[in-house]
């Protein structure tokens, strides 16, 4: 069993403030997170978002790498994702299945990558969303396009529908390719549990990361704000529209508010240059959410993120933590609620890290990175945490 070196110097407890001009408030009774220095890796690609279903295994999307023998890239006009079928109960003795992978144009973007994964009654739901890499296409190099819609399976992955959209007509009709960022970019499905479980109303919830000002880095991993949506799934609505309501804030006594126009949403969290991938678990035994948010700016530097919670979706949501250079280039951080204690305190922390060894500067030898905290690399990684009570 892996652990962390008992002399490594990374602090397993992570209790940080944020940077200035946080606009969130502290969470009273959860002040930071633990590594017990537990931790495992599992082949090597990235962007793992599994979803539980109900014979028990998790089902995740994967790019940008190999699993048992498939290789996938999401770049160019073969662009490929990859989906896998996770196996086991302990998060330290896992094994994972490559049940394939898909090709996905991305025109008239440069790549076309994983987004929101669902397995609810019994059919697959594997979202794409389009990167632009096209050199001049803005003053940074992973211009976010827009998220294209849901390719579905019947038969837990062996085979697979289509969305009616395309890149160039996609799901919610954004564009960046005028110059407009996205504003509900790279949707991440919130972990409700095994199915859909735990969801309050039937329906399923999209958490994303975008930006409404053209000076915006609106990227894989950078963003002005967080927004949510919902959806009440099956194979007609998800890849529906008009089936979708986005958060529009709340009335004067605290009741949510709901929109069928993106242009109306109001978002969870907004705070400029500081938010980037997002993803929310539902931690039943506590009956509390969880965020967790990677703020990579462009992509190819250190990465910052931080852990947030909330006893309603809607918010409102406090800081648990914040991570300087966490990895110290984590990203794609969530917390399968498979993987979540029964007694409310210890959990898994899974994500990839440390693609870039130079970050960016390949001349400079001297800028290798040292994996912070151990374990993390290009892979899917799980570290397990506990949570720390005021």
């Amino acid at each position: 069993m892996p652990t962390w070196p008992d002399d490594h110097p990374a602090a397993r407890r992570r209790t940080g403030g944020p940077p200035p001009g946080c606009p969130l408030p502290r969470s009273t009774d959860l002040v930071g997170i633990e590594f017990t220095g537990r931790y495992a890796t599992y082949e090597a690609a990235d962007t793992w978002y599994p979803t539980w279903a109900a014979d028990g295994h998790l089902y995740t999307p994967w790019t940008d790498g190999s699993v048992g023998g498939f290789a996938c890239g999401s770049k160019g006009f073969l662009a490929a994702t990859g989906h896998a079928r996770i196996e086991g109960d302990d998060p330290l003795d896992l094994e994972v299945v490559a049940l394939g992978s898909s090709f996905g144009n991305p025109e008239p973007y440069e790549g076309r990558y994983p987004a929101g994964s669902l397995v609810v009654d019994g059919v697959w739901y594997y979202g794409t969303y389009c990167l632009d890499t096209r050199p001049g296409s803005r003053a940074f190099w992973d211009v976010m396009g827009p998220f294209v819609g849901f390719r579905t399976s019947h038969d837990l992955g062996r085979n697979w529908t289509d969305p009616p959209h395309t890149p160039a007509a996609p799901l919610f009709g954004e564009s960046s390719r005028d110059g407009t960022p996205i504003r509900f970019g790279a949707p991440h499905v919130v972990d409700l549990g095994c199915e859909l479980e735990h969801s309050p109303d039937g329906a399923a919830y999209l958490v994303a990361h975008g930006a409404t000002d053209p000076d915006a880095i609106c990227g894989w991993v950078g963003g002005d704000h967080v927004s949510l949506a919902r959806v009440v799934p099956s194979p007609a609505t998800m890849n529906d529209p008009a089936a979708y309501t986005f958060h529009a804030g709340h009335d004067a006594d605290g009741t949510p508010r709901w929109t069928d126009q993106l242009v109306d949403a109001v978002p969870l969290i907004d705070w400029p240059g500081h938010t980037g991938t997002v993803t929310i678990t539902f931690w039943a035994a506590r009956e509390r959410f969880l965020m967790w948010v990677t703020a990579g700016g462009r992509g190819i530097d250190p990465m910052d993120s931080y852990l947030c919670e909330a006893e309603a979706l809607t918010g409102p949501w406090r800081l648990v933590t914040y991570l300087p250079r966490f990895g110290p280039q984590a990203y794609f951080l969530n917390s399968p609620s498979r993987f979540l204690s029964d007694d409310g305190r210890t959990g898994w922390l899974l994500y990839s890290g440390n693609y870039t060894d130079h970050w960016g500067h390949p001349e400079d030898p001297d800028q290798v990175v040292t994996a912070d905290p151990p374990g993390t690399s290009y892979a899917m990684v799980l570290q397990e945490f506990v949570l720390l009570e005021a």
